[in-house]
């Protein structure tokens, strides 16, 4: 897969393409339909599949005083995109100017000129252009006159009549549904960060723990997860990725004074090593209760030692 961080002077090569349009944060099951659909006109059409997302995402640029919501970090999309089967990945700059442009404008600026799209794949509630004034209809009246198809693709539903959404995955992790995210993502959900140096309490109780600061992800319900840490290192060049079960605190720890900022802590079953500044990437695969807080060390021990049961309970199941 090839990356560009702009849609202007492109070379032949990277333009020409079918063009998958959207934020593209999580790169869930409903994604991935309508890139299936995306990939079966390229073929059709013998020319290369494309991505065009943006970053900032574009809630973070006019509504920047909301909670962190993002599912995955520009990074992690683009690495996402890369396992499956995308030639070209465009990630355009999403600041004021950009916003400003008039649908019309992104159109010709961006579709056109910039990256010479063949054809163009959006869901049927894309919106575009400056105050959200584009819809599909205009897509589609633009593209007949400018040399492009455009197919809207509908929404795709679970079994449960769920839409595959990333709204739809936020709000499941918001009430402690990390078994409803999965089906959603055709994944676990993660959240990736490195591991820091901490207050070192976890270990003088019995249950040392491997702290992660949340980001710009999103807040999940606070409380205690069942979840698998997988460690990140370099072999020969090929990112090698380990995995270690184990059970997690979400929130501000209230039995130690609480905190204005929310993080991880991470307790791992059997495992000693010493991976501080280490990059990990946690996947929550079970709720196992509400963070609370504690009248002493010994009730706050006796209630992890409960919740080491139940997490590998829970991590027995998957």
């Amino acid at each position: 897969m090839r990356v560009f961080r702009s849609f202007e002077n492109l070379t032949d090569e990277a333009r020409g393409a079918v063009v998958a349009i959207g934020n593209f944060d999580g790169l869930h099951l409903g994604h991935q339909s309508l890139l299936d659909q995306a990939r079966e006109i390229a073929r059709d059409l013998g020319v290369p599949l494309a991505i065009l997302t943006f970053e900032p995402h574009p809630r973070m640029l006019f509504r920047a005083d909301d909670p962190p919501f993002r599912l995955t970090s520009a990074d992690d999309r683009e690495t996402a995109a890369s396992t499956i089967d995308i030639d070209l990945f465009y990630e355009a700059e999403f600041n004021r100017d950009f916003a400003a442009m008039s649908a019309e404008e992104f159109i010709e600026r961006v579709l056109v000129k910039g990256l010479g799209a063949k054809h163009v794949v959006v869901g049927w509630d894309f919106c575009f252009g400056k105050g959200r004034a584009g819809d599909v209809d205009l897509l589609r009246s633009i593209g007949e006159t400018s040399g492009f198809g455009v197919t809207a693709v509908e929404a795709v539903t679970h079994d449960n009549g769920i839409v595959y959404s990333s709204t739809a995955i936020r709000q499941a992790l918001r009430d402690g549904r990390p078994q409803d995210a999965t089906h959603l993502l055709g994944r676990p959900w993660e959240i990736a960060g490195i591991v820091a140096h901490g207050d070192a309490r976890g270990r003088t109780i019995g249950f040392p723990t491997a702290n992660v600061a949340l980001g710009n992800h999103l807040r999940p319900k606070f409380g205690v997860y069942a979840i698998e840490l997988g460690l990140i290192s370099q072999d020969n060049g090929q990112t090698v990725e380990s995995w270690v079960r184990g059970v997690a605190n979400i929130g501000v720890r209230p039995s130690f004074g609480g905190d204005n900022d929310a993080g991880l802590e991470a307790h791992l079953f059997d495992f000693d090593q010493d991976i501080y500044d280490r990059p990990v990437r946690v996947r929550l695969h079970g709720f196992i209760r509400g963070e609370k807080k504690f009248d002493g060390l010994d009730a706050l021990k006796a209630q992890i030692a409960s919740d080491v049961v139940a997490a590998k309970e829970i991590l027995g199941k998957i």
